[in-house]
């Protein structure tokens, strides 16, 4: 009898072992219980491990939790798993998403803001994203303390929301979003465009509203320097800048623009209509890149002061006004007269 007990005591030993050895080396094997080619899973701020567990056996990351810990235990990296989303594509082991956690190699979603656009336009972009509502980046922009320091006159944080494309966690904030767009322009602002804007004798919110309109007027690179010298040959003379995306900033402000800008447009009484007032308007229309930014501190020592759409997206520059008057007859007149089918 004892020698039968001691023989059922060893065969359960073994067992044991077997059934443990077999979940030590399964735990190392890929996974994949999820349908579909990929599985986010969502990893809260300060949870521990066993929670972190449930959530990749419910997302069929891992098959059971006793493989997760087994696999935990053998990575030894329990207290350095980190919150965060995090994607997985196809099968996994269990260590393998244990260690991207620990990496913290959260999955970053990309949100593209072009050159030109305005806190209400980015916000339209914000709102499509999936990173939260449009009103929530216009509340966030709305609040100017981050660059109150170089300009104390803004109201919020119209050109001074870098253009670019950002690469962020999805639980990134609007506030959160807002903030890394101002330090991208703090580092595109730099000390030399400081220093040139200022021997110019332009602060800095007029360095960056000088930018935001040659960044509407021209997307071509070899122009930018050009227009930039138009303007400030006419903020030289006094002349107003007549400027066409001043008006449509100004009439978007107020509710008013249909996509079409008239000629009764042109006298909307708003500060920010440089046909009416001359000098700069007062404050940004847009989000300048890092090329109308240097235009605008360096603009191009021209004669001209006047300029025209060759409607290509090229322009055609004049020193004289009887000159301007021919080229918008040459690139403006003639064509609309072909289009509407006269001499």
């Amino acid at each position: 009898m004892k020698r039968i007990l001691l023989l059922l005591v060893v065969a359960g030993i073994l067992i044991v072992a077997g059934v443990g050895g077999w979940f030590f080396v399964d735990s190392g094997r890929p996974y994949k219980g999820f349908e579909g080619s990929e599985q986010f899973v969502e990893i809260p701020p300060g949870a521990g491990p066993a929670a972190i567990g449930r959530r990749l056996v419910d997302a069929g990351v891992v098959r059971d939790e006793l493989r997760f810990r087994i696999a935990l235990w053998r990575s030894g990296q329990a207290r350095r798993l980190q919150a965060g989303e995090y994607r997985f594509e196809g099968p996994v082991s269990p260590r393998e998403a244990i260690d991207r956690i620990a990496r913290g190699d959260v999955f970053l979603r990309a949100i593209t803001f072009p050159e030109g656009l305005t806190i209400r336009q980015m916000s339209e972009i914000y709102g499509r994203s999936g990173f939260g509502q449009a009103a929530d980046f216009v509340r966030a922009a709305g609040n100017p303390e981050p660059i109150r320091d170089i300009d104390q006159a803004a109201g919020d944080l119209e050109g001074y929301l870098f253009p670019n494309t950002y690469s962020l966690p999805r639980s990134t904030t609007a506030e959160g979003l807002v903030q890394r767009m101002v330090t991208a322009f703090r580092d595109a602002l730099t000390a030399d465009l400081v220093e040139q804007a200022a021997a110019r004798g332009l602060s800095v919110r007029e360095l960056v509203t000088l930018a935001s309109l040659v960044e509407k007027e021209t997307a071509k690179p070899e122009e930018r320097t050009i227009v930039a010298g138009v303007y400030s040959n006419r903020l030289r003379i006094g002349m107003g800048m007549q400027c066409d995306p001043t008006v449509i900033y100004a009439l978007e402000r107020a509710g008013l623009y249909d996509g079409n800008l008239t000629r009764a447009n042109l006298r909307f009484d708003s500060p920010y209509n440089t046909y009416r007032y001359a000098g700069l308007p007062p404050g940004p229309i847009a989000a300048p890149g890092r090329a109308a930014l240097a235009a605008a501190a360096n603009p191009a020592d021209v004669p001209y002061i006047y300029f025209v759409s060759r409607n290509d997206g090229s322009h055609v520059f004049a020193t004289t006004l009887d000159e301007h008057n021919r080229n918008v007859h040459e690139y403006q007149v003639k064509p609309f007269r072909r289009a509407a089918g006269q001499q």
